[in-house]
Parts: C-alpha cells; structure tokens; sequence
C-alpha cells in the first residue's frame, strides 16, 4: 500500500510537471513566432513606406539600361534596415509581368524561385502588395508590385524563419532541461515523503538494478537489522562476489581483445550461416574491404572454399589470394561443433617471405651465373693448355695463364664484394666512425684517381671550397664509396670525356657529386641501378672487370651512415650521381 501510494505521489508530480512544461512552451514558442511575424512585416512597412525610398524605385535614372540592376542597388543601401543577409533573408527583383527572375542577392535560389506564395501570387496577379501572415507556413515574404518607368517590377523578400527556428530550439532546449530539473526534483520529493518501510525495499531495488547493469560500486546501506536488513547483507555479499568474478572474466577478456585488435595478422569469425561474428582492423585492411556485419561469407573467401566444406572439415583448410601486390595465406577452420558455432579465418600476410623468396631466387641465380662466367673460361683456357702443353708457343701460353689470373681476381672480387654484402646486411660489420675532413678526403680521392683518369685521356676538374668541414663517419667506407662513384664515371665515359667532381657543405650535410658527359644510364634502368647483380651494359660491364655489386654496396654503406645516394636528374649526355652525409654522424650511433 505504502509503495502504491508512493508511485502515485510520483506520477502525480511527474504528470503536473509535465502539463506545466506543455503549456509553458506551447505559449513561448506561439509567442516568438508571432512576434518575429509581426516584427518582419512590420520592419518591410517602415523601410518601404518612406517617401525616398519610393522615389527612388520609381524614378527611372537618364540612360539606364538595367532597371532591375538599378532597383537592386537602392535595395542593398537599405539591406541592414531590411535585415537582407543573402542567406536566411533573400531579395528577389522580378518582371512585375512575367514574374521572371530578374536581379537579387541569390542568382541560384532566384532562378528556381517557387511561386506558389499568396503574397507573391497577388502581386504578380493583381498589382497589390503582398504582406499577408501566416504562421501555418516555413517562410516569411512580403512582395511589392511598383512601376519604374514604363517597367512594371515586383519586389519579393523571403525569409527562411531560420533565425526564429533557432531560437525556438533554444527555447525548447531550455524547457527540456527545465523539465528533467522539474522530474528530477519530483522524483526526489517523493522520495523524502516516502515512509521508512519502503525505504530500505526501494535502496534494494535500485542495488539490484544496478547490478544487473553491471555497477558494483555502491554498497547499500540499511541501518535496520529486521529481516529487511539480513537481505541486504546478504545481497551486498552476493555483489561483491560477483564483482570480484566478473572483474576476473573482464581481465581476461581485454586481454583477448587488445590482443585480438593489434594483431598482426587478419581474424574474422563467421556464424553458421555466413554472417560476420567478429573482425580485427588487420583483416578489413589485408583484404582491402571493409567488413561489416552485412558482409558475408561468400563474398570473402567463397571462392577458396565453400562455407559448408569448411565446417565439415576435421582440421583445417588452406588457400591463397592476391590482393593488390600483397599476398596472403588463408587458414580456415570450424570453432565450436558441440554448439553448432561457426568459421574462423586467420589471414596472413606473406608478401614479404614471397619477395624474400624471390630475391633469394633471383640472387641465387645471378651468383650462379656470375661465378660460372668466369669458371668456364679458366676451365676452357686451362684443358686447352693441358691438351696443347707442348704445341702453344710459350707468348700464347703466357696469354692464357693471364686469362686465368684475370678470371680469377674477378671471381675473387665477387667473393669479397658478396662477403661484404653480407656483413653488411647482417650487421655484423660495425662502422668504425671517427671525426676527420671531409673535403680533404675528396681531394685525396681526386688525386688518386688522376692518373688513372689520365689514362683515358679524361679532364678531371674538382671544384670544392676553401673552409673544410669535419664530419663523423667511417672514413675507410667513405671513400670506398666515393671512389665506386668515380671509378665508375672513368670507366663509363668514353675516352677524352670530361669528369667533375664537386663538393661542399649545405647546413647540417655535407655533399659530393661526380658529373661526367659518358654515356650516361637510360631513364627505364635508373630506378634499378641499386640493384645487386644489376648491369645496364653487361657486356661492357664484364669488360672492364664490373661484378654489378659496387653500386649496392656504395648504398648500403651510405645508408648505414644515414645518408643519401642517388642519381641527379640533368639535361644532356652523361650522369650525375650525389653523395649526401650527415655532418655529425648516424643518429644509431
């Protein structure tokens, strides 16, 4: 009885509330209406009932081409006292004959004006001003039918209601928060007026709603220890028990799910009839798709293996797919039998072990063919000299033990250049840095490559400034470097080419660039030139004793050293390649 009457004291403030905050409303938002209604048409008579203001309207100006123009310059000396914005309040300039759109403050709204209005319908119609009210419509307007001239024209301004709308979502906003205030404070005045019986029931209900919402926060709190009061020990025992549990299986279910979320490789769950249970963010950006919970089965890996062959499986089943230029491995396996549960289906991204493979291929295969060059003409040269001993004279004997030497010093500089490589790709090859002179270096290097240069009839100029810089580097991998870059202008320049080697310094970097007028590298093969093995002329490599592995080496040295090694781009013959090096070192260290 007492909790009947409890609910009814509470319905009763609540509804009285309520009617209050109806009525209330209702005459708030009646009233702005009706007076932002009256205040425009009242705001349009004051501005149009001036005498300059029609003066100006009607009195057509010697020499105008362009009535409506003309008509709508007066207007926008009034636009502030009109209110006109171009956007919430318009003005339109009309045939006052045809009603066509002639001039206004929003060419696309005016071309598709709706003629429907009363206000504008009589002043079209019949020659008198429209400014009728009408709270039932969206839109405020008030149209003037005036002759300028021997020009009939119809002034039309529209206002959207957009400032008035505004304002009563303010108002209503307020009333709503008003009366959930209004309820709140209804709610807890019956709360005070409730009898001490129906306290304690009433903190016991509240405790188990909220526990079943999931909040073991609170404990409640019962002075009595009747009856009423055991319950609500026994109750506060029972929340914390189940606290502490589901604080356990929460544990662990975020554990699951960061792990599930940040997972490298793709996850996603389907029910029994193909629709998405779960998905990791890895999985939408593997397969290039969103996926949502309309996805289905079929649409993702239906190709590889139907739905229902995969939950009749005992183990698992595999496939593939390509999806761009990744690829990826697909495990998908049945979860759950006993319950009759669903699919799930890692994906992996295996695109790098394929490149990996590929290259692993690929730089088997050069080796192969790179030491097999070398190995038949010592094999050839040497079976010709162990067939021939004494029948080739001792000069062609000598020529082809050179042959031989020669052979081998190139196999000999494969094996070190592919053991360099090596050290450097594993890392064992530590950089010995150290601060020394950069500029001295290349001028070091200009003068051990001269002769050689010389020897090709090449002009070898080096242009550096006269301040040096000191740099942190290792300097013995450094000029190996640049003496890779030049070694290979000298040898790819035709004979009586010219080579010029610069250097200097650009804030925190230092720089050399080696430009010769030689025959240069194609524009197709410069973006492999990096390449290990990789040879644009390779029978001219092979020639002048190239293994293909300098320049990869150069760029591995340099990107060990957090630099840049690249090939300009220039107009003409020949080829530019730059060298650009951190002043003080690698960040690594």
């Amino acid at each position: 009885m007492l909790r009947s009457l409890h609910m009814k004291l509470v319905m009763i403030m609540v509804l009285l509330i309520l009617s209050l905050m109806t009525v209330v409303g209702a005459f708030l938002i009646n009233s702005v209406m009706v007076f932002y209604l009256e205040d425009f048409y009242s705001q349009m008579a004051d501005v149009f009932s001036r005498e300059s203001l029609s003066r100006d309207l009607t009195t057509e100006a010697q020499g105008e081409e362009d009535g409506a123009q003309a008509i709508l310059d007066v207007i926008r000396s009034y636009s502030g006292e009109l209110g006109l914005d171009g956007s919430n309040r318009t003005l339109y300039i009309l045939d006052g004959e045809t009603g066509a759109y002639l001039a206004g403050t929003d060419d696309g709204a005016g071309q598709n004006l709706d003629y429907n209005s009363v206000n504008l319908t009589r002043a079209l119609a019949d020659g008198t001003e429209g400014s009728q009210a009408n709270l039932a419509e969206d839109y405020m307007d008030v149209a003037l039918p005036f002759q300028r001239g021997d020009e009939p024209y119809v002034i039309y301004i529209l206002d959207n209601k957009s400032t008035v709308n505004a304002l009563i979502s303010q108002i209503f906003v307020l009333i709503l928060e008003a009366l959930i205030f209004g309820l709140f404070i209804s709610v807890l005045l019956s709360f005070l007026l409730s009898k001490t019986m129906v306290i304690p029931i009433q903190r016991l209900t509240e405790g188990a709603l909220r526990v079943a919402e999931g909040d073991f926060s609170r404990r409640i709190d019962v002075d009595s220890r009747d009856e009423i009061g055991e319950l609500t020990d026994t109750f506060n025992r029972m929340a914390r028990q189940l606290r502490d549990t589901l604080r356990q299986a929460e544990n662990e279910r975020n554990k699951l799910d960061t792990l599930f979320l940040h997972m490298t490789d793709g996850v996603v769950a389907f029910s029994r009839d193909g629709a998405v249970i779960h998905s990791n963010p890895a999985a939408a950006e593997m397969l290039g798709s969103a996926i949502g919970t309309q996805t289905r089965y079929g649409e993702l890996f239906g190709e590889i293996a139907p739905l229902y062959e995969v939950l009749d499986v005992q183990d698992h089943v595999a496939g593939e797919r390509q999806v761009g230029e990744r690829y990826l491995e697909l495990v998908m396996a049945p979860f759950d039998r006993e319950q009759r549960g669903g699919v799930l289906v890692v994906i992996h991204d295996v695109t790098e072990r394929r490149k990996n493979e590929a290259m692993q291929r690929e730089f088997v295969a050069n080796v192969s063919h790179e030491l097999r060059t070398p190995l038949t003409n010592i094999r050839s040269y040497a079976e010709t000299l162990s067939e021939s001993a004494g029948d080739i004279p001792p000069s062609m004997q000598k020529k082809f033990l050179g042959v031989i030497l020669g052979e081998s010093d190139r196999m000999t500089h494969i094996v070190q250049d592919l053991l360099t490589l090596s050290r450097l790709d594993s890392g064992r090859d530590e950089l010995r840095l150290a601060r020394f002179p950069f500029l001295r270096a290349v001028q070091d290097l200009y003068h051990a490559v001269y002769m050689e240069a010389q020897r090709h009839s090449h002009t070898l100029e080096l242009s550096v400034p006269d301040e040096d810089t000191e740099i942190v580097a290792d300097r013995e991998r450094i000029v190996q470097v640049m003496m890779n870059i030049v070694s290979n202008s000298i040898k790819y320049t035709p004979d009586g080419g010219k080579i010029l080697i610069s250097a200097g310094r650009q804030g925190d970097w230092v720089w050399m660039q080696v430009d010769d007028n030689g025959i240069g590298i194609p524009k197709e093969d410069r973006p492999r030139i990096f390449e290990r093995f990789y040879r644009v002329d390779k029978a001219r490599s092979r020639q002048s004793g190239g293994t293909g592995l300098g320049l990869s080496i150069a760029r591995e040295i340099v990107l060990r050293h957090d630099g840049q090694l690249k090939l300009v781009d220039r107009e003409g013959p020949g080829l530019s390649v730059r060298l650009e090096l951190r002043i003080e070192g690698p960040s690594h260290g």
